[in-house]
C-alpha cells in the first residue's frame, strides 16, 4: 500500500445546523449531493450526518494535498455508503481530475460523530506497482449538473 496523503477535519454539529437552519436548501444544494441529501434527512439527529460528510470532504480534500482550491466544488466529493453501512468516497469533475493526476487509486475514509462534533480520517491510497487504475479503484465521475 503506498499512501499518498491523509487528512482529518472535526467540525461541532451546531455550526451545520445553524447553516441548514439559516440557509436551508442554498446551502444544503451548494454543498452535498442529491445522495447525501437524501442519506441525511431519513437519519435521526440529521446535522450529525450532515457535520460527518462536512467533515468528510473536508478530510478527502486534506488528504488529496488541495484543501479548497479553484476548480472544486463541494459536491466533487461525495460520501455514499456500502450495504454494510460503511462509508465510500466517490470523486467527481476537479476532484476526480487531481486524484488521477496524482495516480490515487481510492480514499479510505472514517467518519464517526455525536451529538456536539463530527469527525473523519482520510487516508489517499496510491496505485501499487502491480496495480493499475481499474474501473474499482478510478475515482468516479459523475455529471451533477444536471
Amino acid at each position: 500500500m503506498n499512501i499518498i496523503g491523509i487528512g482529518t477535519d472535526i467540525i461541532e454539529c451546531e455550526r451545520i445546523e445553524r447553516m441548514i437552519q439559516r440557509h436551508g436548501s442554498h446551502f444544503t444544494d451548494r454543498v452535498f449531493t442529491a445522495c447525501e441529501i437524501r442519506y441525511c434527512t431519513d437519519r435521526k439527529s440529521s446535522d450529525q450526518h450532515f457535520a460527518g460528510r462536512w467533515a468528510a470532504k473536508e478530510a478527502v480534500l486534506k488528504s488529496l494535498g488541495t484543501g479548497w482550491i479553484s476548480g472544486i466544488a463541494w459536491t466533487d466529493v461525495e460520501v455514499v455508503n456500502e450495504p454494510s453501512g460503511a462509508p465510500r468516497i466517490h470523486l467527481h469533475s476537479g476532484a476526480a481530475k487531481i486524484a488521477g493526476e496524482k495516480r490515487i487509486a481510492h480514499i479510505q475514509i472514517s467518519i464517526s460523530h455525536c451529538k456536539s462534533h463530527a469527525i473523519a480520517f482520510a487516508a489517499a491510497i496510491g496505485e501499487t506497482e502491480n496495480e493499475s487504475l481499474t474501473p474499482n479503484h478510478k475515482p468516479q465521475t459523475t455529471d451533477h449538473s444536471k
